[in-house]
């Protein structure tokens, strides 16, 4: 019997260590449930937990010692060490935030100056007249960086399982906040701040465990499109660099931004409307819609209503650049051979930028609207409100 408890006790031990870990990261199984709840507790209590297993297993491990068989020292000391070596991986080895880190040295430079390549992706962001661009496959690794624009203090995130590029503001009840990498929650990336300890998802910035649950972050305005797309918007950008610490995890990340990534869970489908097909995704209030990449491609431009808003989705030439606006009564098509947009109404020329260039509109420009590029998974998990865009029959 006394074999048979410190073998429970040890059982119990292991299994808290694993599914601590297992809850929160991309194990087989372990993101398709709602079991949040259960990680943040055991989280939470993991000190007072692995207390009373270690109380399970002490008294029949010292009546095992007091024995002079030596088969019995041998079972209780190979089960410390398999927990031990269990409490080594699941603590050091496995976490999200000991496999990925912050820049140790953050560097910004000039169009001019810049390593980085033109054709790469970036998420833009404009802030009180100062613009930066963070590459994808730079912030797609670290998961967050934080950064000051325009004087705001801002937390630049990318989800690489997901394709989701957010920017924050990293305060928690106008409490600016350290944030961690603590694991994921149906594939998209969690963090949890420093002071409430509450671990708030990648996507939309919600707190869905702990003090602030039911809370959200408040979210800047950004773009995801190709490096010289932006600086053709925004030429004084400061660009971020890599840091040469890390150029091996960012290898890892070559060819991200085409979706062609060895990894199954950040490689693109080829097909429409699968689990990692790109969409481009619009949400209005209670309201979301998703845009299929291909028909995008094809297109250029989508003209559609989403909750009586007249809305208009645009693709650049470069076919990864895209934008999205409200267009008013105004409907466009795709002026190939300009590759600009031509207004039904008055027959206006306007940029993809979405500004008039010339007719009865001219020098008018488009109210931008936030839209992301994501995978089709995370896009109909994280708003499963949402419609798929259907073209009327005389698009």
């Amino acid at each position: 019997m006394k074999l048979f408890f410190y073998a429970l006790g040890l059982v119990f031990l292991i299994s808290i260590e694993v599914l601590r870990v297992y809850f929160i990261m991309p194990f087989p199984g372990s993101q398709r449930n709602e079991t949040i709840e259960i990680a943040y507790f055991i989280e939470s209590h993991i000190n007072l937990i692995r207390i009373v297993g270690l109380i399970l297993i002490a008294y029949p491990t010292f009546v095992l010692l007091k024995t002079t068989a030596r088969k019995y020292k041998v079972i209780l000391a190979g089960g410390w060490i398999v927990w031990l070596i269990i409490v080594y991986l699941f603590n050091f080895q496995f976490l999200a935030d000991k496999m990925f880190y912050q820049p140790q040295n953050k560097s910004f430079l000039s169009a001019d100056e810049s390593k980085i390549g033109m054709r790469q992706l970036v998420v833009g962001v404009s802030v009180n007249d100062e613009q930066k661009a963070y590459p994808i496959e730079i912030i797609g690794y670290h998961h967050q960086v934080r950064d000051v624009v325009g004087g705001q203090p801002i937390m630049v995130t990318y989800c690489t399982v997901c394709r989701t590029g957010r920017v924050y503001i990293p305060a928690v009840d106008g409490q600016l906040e350290d944030f961690r990498l603590v694991g994921m929650d149906h594939f998209n990336a969690m963090f949890e701040d420093s002071r409430t300890k509450s671990w708030w998802r990648q996507v939309n910035g919600e707190a869905i465990a702990g003090p602030m649950k039911g809370k959200f972050l408040k979210e800047i305005n950004s773009e995801q499109m190709r490096l010289d797309a932006w600086l053709e918007q925004y030429p004084n950008t400061l660009i971020m660099q890599e840091d040469i610490l890390f150029r091996e995890n960012y290898a890892d990340l070559v060819n991200y931004d085409e979706g062609k990534t060895k990894d199954g869970l950040e490689r693109a489908d080829s097909l429409s409307w699968k689990d990692k097909s790109w969409i481009v995704g619009v949400s209005m209030g209670m309201y979301a819609r998703a845009y299929d990449w291909h028909e995008l491609k094809r297109k250029r431009i989508l003209n559609d209503m989403l909750a009586e808003v007249p809305l208009l989705v645009v693709l650049e030439p470069d076919s990864v650049s895209f934008h999205s606006f409200l267009r008013d009564s105004l409907s466009f098509e795709y002026d190939i051979e300009k590759s600009m947009m031509i207004d039904l109404n008055t027959k206006s020329m306007w940029s993809l930028n979405g500004k008039c260039m010339s007719g009865q509109l001219k020098n008018a420009e488009l109210p931008r609207i936030q839209s992301y590029q994501e995978y089709w998974h995370s896009w109909q998990t994280f708003h499963p409100q949402t419609t798929q865009y259907k073209a009327t029959p005389n698009e």
